[in-house]
């Protein structure tokens, strides 16, 4: 069941994936999209109030999570790391004075490591007491805080957490025409998956279009 979008922003997830659904290469390599489609994700960027990612993301890519190509503002950024890991010389903690950053931890979190987070700029939101961050309780705080749209770049676990939940209202996909291949390669979505076809999460194509080689398919979350 969605959880009702007053009480939690608009997700939109966006990939670049190859034909056979991997988002990055077994040794971690995700660049995929063509500069048309970065161009793309950028406008994207641009359209939202925060860029949400996985602890695993920022440790692969340590990626910046600005705009650029295009005028707009800097969204914020909201990194999902339930034991405060994030490291301390990543880009986003080394902006977060410039540009607000959001951490979500649980209560397990070591306080010397959100501490030290927090005296670098960083915003600490714990959210619940398990192993793992809330995914539910993190979007009723964020949006509290006047986030009202979220442009979700997570991995493949991330990405899983997320649908399973119902906390996905919307997903962009750039298909790039390459087969990578690799029972190691990351996919789109990870995690346990469904046991039978008719339980996975249903969509409703709301378009498509093509930035240069790349086919971008957009689709609405149904349940």
């Amino acid at each position: 069941m969605l959880v009702a979008r007053t009480s939690r922003p608009y997700v939109i997830l966006n990939a670049a994936m190859s034909l056979d659904g991997k988002i990055a290469t077994y040794t971690g390599d995700s660049r995929m999209s063509s500069p048309d489609d970065m161009r793309r994700v950028h406008r994207l960027r641009a359209s939202v109030d925060a860029i949400m990612v996985g602890f695993n993301t920022l440790l692969v890519d340590d990626p910046k999570l600005t705009v650029k190509f295009v005028k707009g503002h800097a969204p914020k950024r909201i990194i999902v790391d339930s034991t405060a890991r994030t490291p301390l010389n990543s880009y986003v903690v080394k902006t977060a004075m410039d540009i607000p950053t959001i951490i979500a931890t649980t209560a397990k979190a070591s306080r010397r490591r959100v501490e030290a987070l927090k005296e670098r700029g960083v915003s600490v939101l714990t959210c619940g007491k398990g192993p793992l961050v809330s995914l539910r309780l993190l979007l009723g705080r964020v949006r509290a805080l006047g986030i009202r749209r979220v442009l979700l770049e997570g991995g493949g676990t991330l990405n899983w957490s997320m649908l399973s939940n119902g906390l996905v209202d919307e997903i962009t996909v750039a298909v790039t025409p390459k087969i990578l291949g690799g029972e190691r390669a990351v996919s789109l979505v990870e995690g346990r998956g469904v046991a039978l076809v008719k339980d996975g999460v249903k969509l409703k194509l709301l378009g498509t279009a093509k930035y240069g080689p790349d086919l971008v398919v957009r689709y609405k979350v149904q349940n």
